[in-house]
């Protein structure tokens, strides 16, 4: 299966972790000591608006890497 967005990667990697949206956004508050809300980090997702970096940021909150592969024709 292709993943064709950071809403669909993400969804994946919470299923896999067990995790709501809600409880990711309460412990990425208390990992980092700002206050993550649970509508905001939806509502980046559902529009397409969340950044690279916080889509790094929270796969290495949750124990993974990005990787790039090239494609082969």
């Amino acid at each position: 299966m292709k993943v064709q967005n950071a809403k669909e990667v993400l969804k994946l990697i919470l299923i896999k972790e067990d995790l709501s949206i809600t409880k990711l956004a309460e412990k990425l508050s208390e990992k980092t000591g700002k206050k993550v809300y649970q509508q905001t980090l939806s509502s980046k997702l559902n529009k397409g608006t969340l950044k690279f970096n916080e889509m790094v940021a929270i796969c290495n909150f949750l124990g993974y890497e990005i990787n790039f592969n090239k494609i082969e024709n």
